[in-house]
């Protein structure tokens, strides 16, 4: 708690010294005395996938993890030079000239089967 020792009428707002000051919290003042209980800490957030990744994982020749292998890049002419162990998405990714969005094949109705 905040005290005043000076007995005195403060002359700006005529309060007298041992009132604590309005709006002053002074349950706050009490509680610093006691040690703060233990926060437990939260889960770390995953870390964010940059652009480079994600607009590769939207690519059509990601090729996802499997068998071992990292996921990587199955274009013809990335391939040869990445690998399938060392592939970055960084270093090809961002201004990729082979990208293609991977598309789902639309459903096909039977009318569309004029023949």
């Amino acid at each position: 708690m905040a005290f005043s020792f000076s007995s005195e009428p403060d002359v700006q707002d005529g309060t007298s010294g041992n009132s604590p000051a309005v709006g002053v919290d002074t349950t706050e003042a009490a509680q610093s005395d006691q040690p703060t209980p233990a926060v437990p800490p939260s889960e770390p957030t995953p870390p964010t996938a940059s652009e480079a990744v994600l607009r590769f994982r939207s690519c059509r020749w990601y090729q996802a993890p499997d068998g071992g292998n990292s996921e990587f890049c199955t274009h013809q002419e990335v391939k040869p030079y990445a690998g399938t162990n060392d592939f970055d998405a960084e270093a090809w990714c961002p201004d990729c000239e082979f990208f293609k969005l991977r598309r789902t094949p639309k459903k096909r109705s039977r009318d569309e089967f004029g023949y």
